[in-house]
């Protein structure tokens, strides 16, 4: 992290953004990395992203930003299948979002992330997608509230992981693939969400999902007095970036096949 932090005993801490210069003068492709908090206390997530300003490397065809490493309680470092990695283009810059959650008494934090590169350029490179929905509106004392969101495909995509989102509301989550005939399948089933335990979920090989599927994502709240860790089972919830808010993202790493980009590898998603 580019600079030390300091955190407020209280109060609502907004997220934080630090620009950080790779100087990075050819691609570089990330066979792993992995975000480390300097301070478990405090930090509620963070998510280093790569960035590549406008006029920098101009014979880049490729997308603008793109995921390098990222942290929430459980979750797992990432670590690339062979023939894939992350790319982080030439000229880029690492931006951290950091966001911390004020624990009662003022905290100090300097987060840090590994990465592992490889020479090799991969067959394929690995993006990030998401299924969400900003707008719901969990009721008071609602103990199941079922929240959907989907994401269509618009290409042929091989998903390798899994991670779903919510905070302390969150109580189950579900991943399941609409084929275009109508198929369904479930892909992931999370039936006891924790907070505390977020995890990234890998699947064995690659699970192909040919253009046109729709991933529908479910998600289940628990806004009633039964659940211990509700902040306030008395007032309706909505999306918000803190903790006592709510949030409902299904988040995949995936590639995309027979896709042919400039840039030393097969995907421009």
């Amino acid at each position: 992290q580019p600079e030390q932090v300091e955190v407020d005993a209280s109060g609502v801490v907004p997220y934080l953004n630090f620009q950080q210069e790779t100087g990075f003068e050819k691609n570089m492709y990330v066979r792993a990395s992995e975000a480390k908090p300097g301070n478990m206390a405090v930090v509620h997530h963070m998510i280093v992203t790569w960035v590549l300003p406008e006029g920098r490397n101009p014979d880049w065809k490729g997308p603008r930003l793109g995921a390098v490493a990222g942290q929430a309680p459980g979750d797992l470092p990432f670590e690339a299948r062979p023939g894939t990695a992350r790319i982080i283009p030439a000229g880029a810059i690492l931006n951290w979002q950091m966001h911390y959650t004020p624990t009662g008494k003022k905290e100090v934090d300097q987060s840090s992330i590994g990465i592992w590169f490889t020479d090799e350029a991969p067959e394929y490179v690995v993006h990030t997608g998401r299924a969400w929905n900003l707008d719901f509106k969990i009721p008071a004392q609602a103990e199941r509230y079922h929240v959907e969101a989907k994401d269509t495909l618009e290409h042929d995509r091989y998903i390798l992981s899994y991670m779903p989102h919510m905070h302390l509301r969150g109580v189950a989550f579900k991943y399941t693939a609409i084929y275009p005939d109508g198929k369904k399948e479930v892909l992931l089933d999370v039936p006891n969400y924790d907070f505390s335990w977020q995890s990234n979920y890998v699947e064995r090989e690659p699970k192909f999902l040919p253009k046109g599927t729709t991933l529908h994502c479910e998600a289940y709240f628990n806004n009633s007095d039964s659940n211990p860790y509700n902040p306030d089972p008395n007032k309706p919830v909505t999306w918000g970036d803190q903790t006592w808010e709510e949030m409902m993202i299904g988040w995949y790493d995936y590639y995309s096949p027979g896709r042919q980009a400039n840039y030393g590898a097969k995907e421009t998603d």
